[in-house]
């Protein structure tokens, strides 16, 4: 079975406002090394239109430094699912919109052959860790406090507390940290 992960770069109050942190040469290796144990990336409609075009675009013009058009490329090549009930179409060539139910959509996914699935965004993995369908987290911390901004979980309703067991811990030179946990 696929494993569902979630990975979020965070600073350390909790702000999961990409405008907030100031991400790393690292810490976009540490992505981009995630990215690659994936084939698919499941979106909500922000998350989706705060990364593509974006991306893409990176991935053809190649206007960021090495690292960053690694991520560019990597990311490019995944193909996306978009969960919205807003979306019409899509225009990136490896992206398509969901309409089915999320939890029956999910649970067939996870039961398909291939690599593991990569979850990115704030609204849509707070109603997938509420489902329980969340495998695997990487928490990526930023060495800021930004004392405001969007908290990671402030409006995730679990039925009962998730626990958690950290399988691998990270200290970039920026002095960052990823933490990588599985569910219990």
């Amino acid at each position: 079975m696929r494993k569902l992960i979630y990975g979020i770069n965070l600073t350390l109050d909790g702000c999961c406002d990409h405008t907030k942190g100031n991400g790393s040469e690292e810490i976009h290796e540490y992505f981009t090394d995630l990215l690659r144990q994936t084939d698919l990336i499941i979106y909500g409609r922000i998350t989706y239109e705060l990364m593509v075009p974006f991306w893409p675009d990176v991935a053809k013009t190649r206007s960021m430094n090495e690292i960053g058009n690694e991520f560019a490329r990597v990311f490019d090549s995944i193909e996306k699912l978009v969960f919205s009930r807003t979306l019409d179409s899509v225009e990136d060539k490896n992206s398509r919109i969901a309409r089915a139910d999320l939890y029956d959509e999910i649970v067939r996914l996870k039961n398909e052959p291939g690599r593991d699935i990569s979850l990115g965004g704030v609204n849509l993995p707070s109603q997938l860790i509420e489902m329980g369908l969340v495998d695997e987290f990487h928490f990526v911390y930023q060495p800021v406090i930004v004392g405001e901004g969007r908290r990671l979980f402030d409006h995730t309703n679990l039925p009962e507390k998730l626990d958690l067991k950290l399988v691998e811990s990270k200290i970039f030179k920026s002095g960052g940290v990823a933490l990588h946990y599985i569910k219990q």
